[in-house]
């Protein structure tokens, strides 16, 4: 089989392998970053975590190996083995090998004229307990005060989103949380809300701390229609007078607001972060 006959849905397919020595999502993140400059060929993503071992590491060699039999064309692996017999075993697979932690360490070993501990887990550990246990609270912050949960929490809030029901609100709350430590609550909007004039009364008090989301109206309308097919919800006529409705609010109170419909939930923290000046209580 040749590398061009290996297709999904008309383009190129490759196999990719992550892997590491913890959980792989350094080099899952790092990969896929990379990867999305590619939109000509389709890529299957394999995650190869925890390769403790030399034993593991000739396993994940095979592997990769017998992938590349199958599918013809030499596999492409993102690694960040810190071990260097387990690096170089898996290096001697017949693939594509790009090593994250060797490209950088090398030169940073260099410029701080120090040897790296080479210590596997520092990525994604819980070396700094602290901030570990910062991401815990601020997660469990977020699922109290999903959809106006406990209004009463809202002074502890460093961030309110607010947004018609399926905006983007509670996965953006919780990937802040996770990932920066950020203590996020979120509002839904219901259509008592928009008929009024004013804030909702449980927002009056935090009117500082409020970013809004929206979203297009065939998006939106897109995913309510999964959700609850045939509705009110998710008819045309609904989605638009509750989008433009809540915009109007936004505006005549001067929150600030992010289109969610072609963001990523990674981007669209990140822009939140960036507009209100939050402190990320962790980095990732």
């Amino acid at each position: 089989m040749g590398e061009l006959s290996a297709t999904s849905g008309g383009k190129p397919r490759r196999t990719v392998f992550f892997v590491s020595d913890q959980t792989g999502v350094t080099a899952e993140t790092m990969g896929h970053s990379l990867l999305t400059q590619f939109d000509a060929t389709h890529f299957q993503a394999v995650t190869l975590p925890f390769i403790s071992g030399v034993e593991k590491a000739e396993e994940a060699r095979q592997r990769i190996n017998a992938t590349g039999a199958a599918d013809g064309v030499r596999p492409i692996i993102f690694s960040t083995l810190v071990d260097d017999a387990e690096r170089d075993i898996v290096k001697q697979s017949a693939a594509l090998f790009l090593d994250f932690f060797d490209a950088f360490l090398g030169p940073l070993e260099a410029e701080l004229k120090v040897k790296s501990s080479h210590a596997p887990g520092r990525a994604h550990g819980m070396a700094d307990m602290a901030s570990y246990t910062a991401r815990i609270n601020a997660t469990n912050f977020a699922l109290a005060n999903d959809d106006g949960g406990k209004e009463r929490e809202y002074g502890q809030a460093d961030v309110i989103l607010v947004g018609v029901s399926r905006s983007g609100k509670t996965p953006t709350c919780l990937y802040l949380a996770l990932q920066y430590g950020v203590y996020a609550a979120n509002y839904p909007l219901t259509e008592d809300d928009l008929e009024g004039s004013g804030l909702p009364p449980a927002l009056k008090p935090f009117q500082k701390k409020l970013f809004a989301l929206t979203i297009r109206p065939d998006r939106l309308q897109q995913i309510r229609h999964e959700r609850r097919p045939e509705s009110k919800y998710a008819s045309s006529h609904q989605v638009q007078f509750e989008l433009r409705t809540a915009e109007q609010l936004f505006q005549r109170f001067g929150i600030p607001c992010i289109d969610t419909t072609d963001c990523s939930v990674e981007e669209i923290a990140s822009r939140i972060l960036h507009r209100t000046g939050i402190a990320r209580r962790v980095r990732p």
